[in-house]
């Protein structure tokens, strides 16, 4: 039996609860605890560690409040915790911004908020705030290596011999770096290589970065299985045999999703409609994949006996979360490529759903996806053939959409924008029914966060660099093309 005169033995129970990954069941315990002894600043800590993994976001916000209330040991964590909040769940700004002010103010040296801070800058555009910062951080850790690599992507680079880039080079040849500081070095190294067309170089930066991030990977996440990649687009198709009874239409804010391969150029789409002033830009949302593998687990299995209603609430959840992100948005785009594994979703929650599709030179796309450092559970990411396979997967799934949705889904191609903006820009916002805006083909604002990795390419005029990029590196991409060429 739990003693009544202390919590220990309550305390035991929610942390074995939290143990076995039962969240519900833990936050409840931790809230008898509190309710009964409100003054522990350690256990208002780890009740907002769950309520944050549970999404209960505000909830999140009040506990460490309560802790810090209390006199948390280590306040400026709490005030780090809470910045990630405001930043990743809720697209607060300011007030992360103030959170990691104020964990600075309590410990400056503090390089976690730091990070977090040099980071915000370059989501809003403050190129030079970002390096300033990431320079205190080297400052006060030259070993840094993982500040290193972010700053060298915010240099530019225009000879091999810069010695940023010698700094690199020995950074990554320390014997006390770990895989995965080299993995973030070289792919810092790959770019500047890159940048100053020492191809051959880039590429063998690149590969090898590719080959550290496989390493510093918990054993098992970054295998890409081919088999067991195209039975999952096997069993999409057969979920989704055909379009489905209607559930309900789509009510404010609508939702604009935009989705497509990695790298193909949705980040700046997204921004060209964030330019109109009837859209607000939503960025990477993780509301659809979250319904896809929690809610309506196993997935896609699953489609085949939900209830009618079960999908009515699902949409109206997902459009709470949108008018809570987005108060008063009329549209908001839901950008975040790998949607289009969810399009059968999508469109049975909101079957006047729009979906614009992005598309690239296939070569252009996948050789980006190899120089850019994903997470592992993107397998696929780390090998270029493993690439070109799932690059035909996806267009074997996409090519089964548009058989059942063609008429709601537009292809946007990334290489006609950047060569010629403005019609492809009108066909996109007839498409969407919105009318022609000029503030459409403006460049990304300072302060308008941006939170991918395009998140300094977008900001810059439109260029065509990026497009026919492959060409540098004919040699290295022979055998991928002569594999893509077989399914295009």
């Amino acid at each position: 039996m739990m003693s009544s005169a202390n919590p220990e033995a309550m305390l035991r129970e929610a942390v074995r609860l939290n143990g076995e990954g039962r969240i519900p069941e833990a936050i409840a315990a931790y809230e008898r605890v509190l309710a009964r002894w409100p003054d522990l600043p350690d256990s208002w800590y780890n009740l907002a560690m769950l309520q944050r993994k549970a999404r209960q976001f505000t909830a999140a916000l009040s506990s460490y409040q309560n802790a810090l209330d209390r006199r948390v040991t280590k306040p400026e964590e709490v005030h780090l915790n809470r910045a990630v909040i405001y930043t990743d769940h809720l697209r607060q700004y300011e007030a992360a911004e103030r959170e990691l002010l104020t964990a600075l103010a309590l410990n400056a040296a503090y390089v976690p908020a730091l990070i977090n801070l040099a980071n915000l800058h370059e989501d809003l555009g403050r190129r030079e705030p970002a390096l300033a910062t990431y320079e205190r951080i080297l400052a006060l850790d030259p070993r840094c290596l993982e500040v290193l690599a972010r700053y060298a992507h915010l240099k530019i680079f225009s000879a091999a011999d810069d010695p940023l880039i010698g700094r690199l080079k020995l950074a990554i040849a320390d014997p006390g770096a770990s895989a995965a500081d080299r993995a973030s070095l070289g792919f810092a190294l790959g770019r500047a290589l890159d940048s100053c067309g020492a191809y051959a170089a880039a590429f063998d930066a690149y590969a090898t970065a590719n080959r550290h991030s496989r390493e510093s990977a918990r054993p098992g996440v970054a295998r890409y299985d081919h088999s067991v990649e195209e039975r999952y687009i096997d069993r999409l198709i057969a979920a989704f045999p055909s379009k489905g009874a209607n559930v309900t239409r789509t009510a404010q804010p609508y939702p604009i999703f935009v989705c497509g391969m990695f790298r193909s150029g949705s980040t700046l789409i997204e921004q060209l409609l964030a330019g109109h002033p009837r859209v607000s830009a939503g960025g990477e949302l993780d509301l659809m994949p979250h319904s896809a593998q929690q809610a309506l687990a196993p997935f896609p299995e699953s489609m085949g006996s939900v209830a009618p209603q079960r999908l009515e609430a699902l949409a109206a959840g997902y459009l709470t979360s949108l008018a809570q992100l987005f108060p008063a948005a009329e549209y908001v785009t839901d950008k975040r490529p790998d949607n289009f594994l969810y399009i059968g979703l999508i469109k049975r929650l909101f079957p006047d759903a729009k979906i614009v599709h992005t598309t690239r030179d296939p070569l252009d796309n996948c050789l980006s996806i190899l120089f850019l450092h994903l997470d592992h559970r993107m397998s696929y990411a780390l090998d270029l053939m493993n690439i070109g396979h799932h690059y035909r997967q996806y267009l074997r799934l996409m090519a089964h959409w548009k058989r059942l949705f063609g008429a709601d889904i537009l292809d946007v191609n990334y290489d006609l924008f950047v060569r010629d903006p403005a019609p492809v820009a009108a066909q996109l916002l007839d498409f969407l029914g919105l009318e022609w805006d000029d503030r459409c083909l403006a460049l990304p604002q300072a302060g308008r966060a941006i939170k991918t990795a395009s998140v300094w390419q977008v900001r810059e005029p439109l260029h065509r660099r990026s497009s026919g990029r492959a060409r540098h590196y004919a040699r290295e991409l022979s055998a991928l093309r002569s594999y893509l060429d077989e399914a295009l």
